[in-house]
Protein backbone atom coordinates (compact mmCIF):
# COMPACT_ATOMS: atom_id res chain seq x y z
CA UNK A 1 0.00 0.00 0.00
CA UNK A 2 0.89 3.46 -0.50
CA UNK A 3 -0.08 6.22 1.67
CA UNK A 4 -0.97 9.92 1.33
CA UNK A 5 -1.70 12.53 4.05
CA UNK A 6 -2.68 15.73 2.84
CA UNK A 7 -3.39 18.86 5.50
CA UNK A 8 -5.01 21.81 3.87
CA UNK A 9 -5.56 25.31 5.42
CA UNK A 10 -8.71 26.98 3.79
CA UNK A 11 -9.23 30.50 3.56
CA UNK A 12 -12.31 31.22 6.01
CA UNK A 13 -14.40 32.47 3.46
CA UNK A 14 -14.19 29.45 0.92
CA UNK A 15 -14.55 27.03 4.00
CA UNK A 16 -18.13 25.43 2.77
CA UNK A 17 -17.10 25.56 -1.04
CA UNK A 18 -14.13 23.94 0.05
CA UNK A 19 -15.52 20.90 1.61
CA UNK A 20 -18.53 20.45 -1.32
CA UNK A 21 -15.98 20.00 -3.82
CA UNK A 22 -13.41 17.97 -1.81
CA UNK A 23 -15.91 15.56 -0.98
CA UNK A 24 -17.02 15.27 -4.65
CA UNK A 25 -13.19 14.40 -5.38
CA UNK A 26 -13.07 12.24 -2.05
CA UNK A 27 -15.99 10.38 -3.88
CA UNK A 28 -14.90 10.03 -7.78
CA UNK A 29 -11.82 9.16 -6.27
CA UNK A 30 -13.47 5.89 -4.70
CA UNK A 31 -15.67 5.30 -7.29
CA UNK A 32 -13.24 5.39 -10.59
CA UNK A 33 -10.29 4.53 -9.51
CA UNK A 34 -10.01 0.81 -8.20
CA UNK A 35 -6.62 1.40 -7.03
CA UNK A 36 -7.76 4.06 -4.66
CA UNK A 37 -8.53 1.65 -1.53
CA UNK A 38 -9.43 4.63 1.02
CA UNK A 39 -10.13 8.19 1.15
CA UNK A 40 -11.21 9.74 4.26
CA UNK A 41 -12.03 13.47 4.52
CA UNK A 42 -11.54 14.71 7.86
CA UNK A 43 -11.99 18.49 10.08
CA UNK A 44 -12.32 19.09 13.93
CA UNK A 45 -13.62 21.75 15.53
CA UNK A 46 -10.63 22.58 17.69
CA UNK A 47 -8.55 23.49 13.95
CA UNK A 48 -11.14 25.58 12.42
CA UNK A 49 -10.46 25.53 8.64
CA UNK A 50 -8.29 22.67 8.37
CA UNK A 51 -8.53 20.03 6.62
CA UNK A 52 -6.96 16.36 6.65
CA UNK A 53 -7.21 13.78 3.94
CA UNK A 54 -5.74 10.25 4.55
CA UNK A 55 -5.84 8.35 1.41
CA UNK A 56 -4.79 4.88 0.17
CA UNK A 57 -3.30 3.97 -2.91
CA UNK A 58 -2.22 0.10 -4.07
CA UNK A 59 0.97 1.69 -5.17
CA UNK A 60 2.41 4.78 -6.04
CA UNK A 61 1.67 4.85 -9.36
CA UNK A 62 -1.96 4.61 -8.16
CA UNK A 63 -1.37 7.74 -7.09
CA UNK A 64 0.09 9.45 -9.95
CA UNK A 65 -2.54 7.77 -11.92
CA UNK A 66 -5.13 9.49 -9.05
CA UNK A 67 -2.98 13.27 -9.96
CA UNK A 68 -3.79 12.68 -13.57
CA UNK A 69 -7.27 11.47 -13.42
CA UNK A 70 -9.76 14.71 -14.54
CA UNK A 71 -11.93 14.77 -10.89
CA UNK A 72 -8.46 15.33 -9.75
CA UNK A 73 -7.78 18.17 -12.36
CA UNK A 74 -10.79 19.58 -11.99
CA UNK A 75 -10.96 19.52 -8.38
CA UNK A 76 -7.39 21.46 -8.17
CA UNK A 77 -8.69 23.94 -10.26
CA UNK A 78 -11.54 24.84 -8.54
CA UNK A 79 -9.40 24.76 -4.95
CA UNK A 80 -6.63 26.71 -5.75
CA UNK A 81 -7.99 29.90 -4.63
CA UNK A 82 -9.41 28.72 -1.39
CA UNK A 83 -6.05 27.34 -0.26
CA UNK A 84 -3.93 29.17 2.21
CA UNK A 85 -2.15 26.57 3.33
CA UNK A 86 -1.03 22.56 1.87
CA UNK A 87 1.31 20.17 3.34
CA UNK A 88 1.60 16.47 1.75
CA UNK A 89 3.44 13.41 3.20
CA UNK A 90 3.75 10.19 1.63
CA UNK A 91 4.23 6.76 3.09
CA UNK A 92 5.89 4.21 0.56
CA UNK A 93 4.51 0.81 2.53
CA UNK A 94 1.92 0.64 5.12
CA UNK A 95 1.76 -2.69 6.60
Amino acid sequence: MFAVVVTFQIKTEHWDSFLEIMRDNARASKELEPACRHFDVCTDDSRPYEVFLYELYDDEAAFETHQRMAHFKEFSAAAADMIADKSVITFGSVT
